[in-house]
């Protein structure tokens, strides 16, 4: 240890949070007799500026060099720790966080006294460690400021412009023989949006963009590198591979249409999907036989492989889909008798406006029942569809010229492979996990690397351009800077101990290890490494640590809570 640990213990009170069921006071009085514990203070809220500047004034006044902590979660505080640290111009390694409120105060409300007797062994054991901390220095990366983004739907094509605009090169990767994706069939005028007119002025803005480099009928090989230095071979529409680097990834990569057999959909004719009736309803205007058919009545069915075992979630926008062609037959002939055959309706936000003008013009809602769906029949070539309207529980048959199946969207097939090449996580239907629901919405685990659109998760147009803008700007916040500094964080090898195995290359989700057969031991390539600790629980040896979290630290913590 370079230098006598000396300890400041701060405890919050997180308004009454944590100090409406535990004795905050009484915590920061005992904690003062721990060793090494030359101040301890508690106060209303640590995490603003007084209660920075109480850790920084004790720093650099009373020769604080360990700082302790004890408050809320370290998920969305320790970095705002770890930077008063690095202001007072302490090591931010040299800080610990004890969670006394989702771990104690929170889960003991109503039993104050066992609540205050546990963050007392939390502080104790945070204040053990902190006196073995080492001081840890970063490395830095020299950033690549440029981007690739991985598909030309309408997320990739804003992400891209938004990141172009900005001043940084974009190369641009399409599977397919021209831009646009799920916005070239998406017919009917979403609320405040004409599709159409949106799609030729995205195409045509990203073809005239001077620092958008567009490839179609194009493919990713493969990855490599990591933030900041990626490098990515394609291969190109005349066959040919090109490498290029770049220093951040937008995952656009779209999503699919459901196809579906169900109700006869393909070999009954007049059953449609709701694309289907989209390209139908897309003529200025329809034609007297399809007309005819139209006024025979047209029922429309939601829900149609979707919200089922096989893929339970919700696509969000065949609601509206089904509304906006509603709204639109209406609008071509009132007399075309419309029913919508629903489980829940979700017109959600603005969107209900589009519901209410359905009802206006008089279309007719029925619910089913998910355990007793529609069905579908054809007498003497008319369609009859018999459902058992909930909550009532009557039966009605209704004729149809047309059914039409709002059948949602889901997950790429491909997303698989490019998941494994990125090194990121796939939801369990197949969508791209983002790191965290509020706190990184677009980002990855694996650092440079941000998602946005059906790639995502279904959505609508205006919720893929937010979403791609959002990526965009963590894309750009990356590339913005000259090099980045590693995680400290990382792992490390004791080459006397290694057995040069493999385990822990095997186990790294992150490609952050390697074996050096010519020192015969495993190495980690720290620019790589996220510091989850995969390879230190696996290593068979304990030749592995984690730098912060190293076994002594652990096992002396763990003495402490149980002595």
């Amino acid at each position: 240890m370079s230098e006598d640990p000396r300890v400041g213990v701060y405890i919050c009170h997180c308004g009454s949070n944590i100090a409406g069921t535990v004795d905050v006071a009484d915590v920061a009085k005992w904690a003062s007799q721990l060793p090494n514990v030359v101040t301890s203070h508690d106060y209303k809220f640590m995490c603003s500026s007084p209660g920075q500047e109480m850790i920084i004034k004790d720093i650099q006044e009373n020769g604080v060099n360990r700082v302790v902590v004890a408050s809320c979660t370290p998920r969305t505080h320790e970095p705002l720790f770890q930077d008063t640290l690095r202001q007072a111009g302490l090591n931010p390694s040299l800080f610990e966080m004890a969670n006394i409120r989702e771990q104690d105060a929170w889960v003991h409300r109503g039993h104050p006294d066992r609540a205050t007797r546990k963050a007392k062994e939390l502080v104790a054991m945070a204040v053990t460690k902190a006196r073995g901390l080492e001081p840890i220095q970063r490395g830095s990366v020299p950033v690549e400021p440029s981007a690739l983004v991985i598909g030309g739907g309408l997320a990739g094509m804003t992400a891209a412009r938004s990141i172009a605009d900005q001043g940084y090169r974009v190369v641009l990767v399409e599977r397919e023989d021209q831009l646009g994706g799920h916005l070239r069939h998406a017919k009917p005028p979403a609320r405040g949006v004409d599709p159409a007119r949106l799609l030729a002025e995205s195409v045509a803005a990203v073809r005239a963009h001077p620092e958008i480099e567009t490839h179609l009928q194009a493919s990713v090989e493969d990855i490599g590198g990591y933030v900041g230095q990626f490098r990515t071979r394609l291969r190109l529409a005349d066959g040919s591979e090109l490498e290029i680097e770049h220093g951040a990834i937008v995952v656009a990569t779209g999503a699919k249409a459901v196809e579906t057999n169900d109700y006869g959909c393909g070999a009954v004719p007049g059953v449609i999907t709701q694309q289907e009736l989209d390209g139908l309803l897309a003529h200025e205007a329809v034609g007297e036989a399809d007309l005819e058919k139209l006024r025979q009545g047209v029922v429309m069915i939601q829900c149609v492989g979707s919200r089922q075992p096989e893929r339970p979630y919700c696509s969000r926008i065949c609601c509206t889909q089904a509304l906006q062609n509603a709204v639109q037959l209406k609008t071509i002939d009132p007399a075309i008798p419309v029913t919508i055959l629903y489980r829940d309706l979700r017109s959600y936000g603005f969107r209900e406006s589009i519901y209410r003008q359905a009802r206006s013009l008089g279309v007719r809602f029925l619910q089913y029942s998910a355990d007793a769906p529609p069905q579908v029949t054809r007498r003497e070539d008319t369609l009859r569809v018999e459902l058992c309207v909930q909550p009532e529980g009557a039966r009605v048959e209704l004729p149809a010229g047309q059914v039409v199946l709002s059948t949602g969207i889901e997950a790429n097939p491909d997303n698989p492979q490019l998941s494994r090449m990125l090194k990121v996580p796939l939801t369990r239907d197949g969508f791209f996990l983002e790191a965290h629901a509020k706190l990184r919405p677009v980002d990855f685990a694996a650092e440079g690397v941000f998602v946005c659109g059906l790639a995502h998760s279904p959505r609508s147009i205006e919720e893929s351009m937010e979403q791609a803008r959002a990526a965009a700007v963590r894309a750009v916040g990356l590339l913005s800077k000259p090099s980045l500094l590693s995680t400290p964080i990382v792992a490390t090898v004791n080459p006397r101990l290694c057995s040069a195995c493999g385990i822990c290359v095997d186990t790294c989700p992150f490609g952050a290890r390697v074996l050096n057969l010519e020192r015969g031991c495993a190495e980690v390539i720290e620019v790589l490494c996220q510091g989850c600790g995969a390879c230190v629980s696996a290593c068979p040896n304990k030749a592995s640590q984690q730098r912060g979290f190293a076994s002594r630290e652990l096992a002396q913590m763990v003495e402490v809570a149980i002595l």
